[in-house]
């Protein structure tokens, strides 16, 4: 069983509409209500394909309920832990050329004793099947960015892999606290992390090595359309397929890295081939809905081995 954290969950409302124009009165072609945050998308996406999940995180406000029962309509299991304050919600306006507006809201103030509650309700889960923790997402008010070691503190003492998708303070942080199965940046995030431009394959795969080098497992940079880049002690991989035009992007990443979860067991370079796949499925759906089995297409994805360093990230 996976166990995911969200720390800053939100309520995604996303409205699908011909063209935004700022400034005027736009009329959505739909609408879609989904339960949001970058470890719940990880569930919902590992609970769609059959792989058993728990999804911990705080909840508290109006909205509190409506994602709750989002979740549990979709039969993913949740570990909720009350709060004082109230969750956020999100917005995203996608628009018929696959461009993607999101308007992400900053999320409730965390106490002390909220934290603690947290901590209990994940390690109540390490000792009763958890084979896995993701921890994804921003950081609410109130939650210091060491707070993800000392949930990595929790899972080693039952050496179960942990792995990260966050980015800026908290996972500077993390990664040099080392012990990551697998750290998850975008490229963009991975740049900030290590303070310069990243443009080529060998510029990402030697910043990849960096965060190897504080004592993590693999590193999966997600570069967007150009596909996603795998980096282990045992070597590199890229893995991508032909173009296609986007329905929406939002929680794409989050798809990914439940793919790459998802494969545990089979060998580098076809967990990413399974993590791309996954990402690919779900750029062509609509909100931040997750791919079912028969939406994710392995043979679309083609892997290369130690690509050219020399390669720019547009180019692949």
């Amino acid at each position: 069983m996976i166990v995911t954290v969200t720390l800053n969950p939100s309520l995604d409302r996303t409205f699908d509409m011909e063209r935004l124009e700022v400034g005027e009165v736009n009329r959505a072609v739909r609408t879609h209500l989904d339960a949001g945050g970058k470890g719940i998308n990880v569930s919902r996406g590992l609970n769609q394909n059959g792989v058993a999940t728990v999804a911990v995180f705080p909840i508290g406000g109006p909205d509190g309920p409506l994602l709750v029962s989002e979740l549990e309509a979709d039969g993913v299991p949740v570990h909720a832990v009350r709060i004082a304050g109230a969750i956020r919600s999100n917005v995203t306006i996608a628009d018929a050329d696959g461009e993607t507006t999101k308007i992400n809201a900053p999320g409730p103030r965390i106490t002390e004793a909220e934290k603690l509650a947290i901590l209990s309700a994940v390690n109540e889960h390490l000792g009763h099947g958890a084979t896995g923790v993701i921890a994804a997402g921003s950081l609410p008010e109130g939650i210091e960015p060491g707070f993800l070691t000392r949930i990595a503190h929790l899972v080693a003492q039952h050496h179960i892999p942990y792995a990260l998708d966050t980015s800026g303070a908290p996972l500077a942080e993390a990664v040099r606290a080392g012990g990551l199965a697998v750290v998850k940046p975008n490229d963009l995030e991975l740049a900030e992390l290590v303070g310069r431009d990243l443009l080529t394959v060998g510029e990402v795969r030697d910043a990849a090595r960096e965060i190897l080098s504080y004592g993590n497992d693999a590193v999966l940079v997600s570069l967007g359309a150009h596909g996603a880049l795998l980096v282990t002690a045992d070597g590199c991989w890229w893995a991508g397929g032909d173009p296609i035009v986007p329905v929406s992007t939002v929680g794409a990443g989050d798809s990914t890295l439940a793919g790459y979860v998802s494969a545990v067991g089979l060998p580098a370079p076809d967990r990413l081939r399974t993590a791309v796949a996954w990402g690919r499925a779900a750029v062509q759906l609509p909100g931040t809905e997750v791919p079912r089995p028969d939406q994710i297409d392995l043979a679309a994805v083609r892997v290369v081995e130690e690509p050219d360093p020399g390669t720019e990230l547009k180019e692949l």
